[in-house]
């Protein structure tokens, strides 16, 4: 019986001016935001090698009753947005 394991892997990311994402209602302010993948190994191989099952964003929540949402991201829409952020910094806009 092969035992599925998984990790996770926690980190930041930082917008210089508001941001949005692909997916996800809302512009977010300028910040910090906690990162977090989770990851599970792949079996059958001769090396440990993993695959990734969720990524989420920590994001401050819409509704007066939340002060925050974890919401799934793709990385991909988490890239784009980090880009746009890096180009609206370079006066690209």
């Amino acid at each position: 019986m092969a035992i599925m394991t998984e990790r996770t892997t926690r980190s930041s990311v930082s917008f210089a001016y508001p941001f949005h994402l692909s997916g996800i209602e809302g512009i977010y302010p300028s910040g910090t935001y906690a990162i977090e993948v989770s990851e599970e190994t792949i079996e059958g191989v001769s090396f440990v090698a993993y695959r990734r099952i969720q990524t989420t964003i920590d994001l401050p929540s819409n509704t007066a009753y939340m002060s925050r949402q974890v919401v799934e991201i793709e990385p991909a829409d988490l890239e784009e947005a980090l880009a746009r952020d890096l180009e609206t910094g370079n006066g690209k806009s």
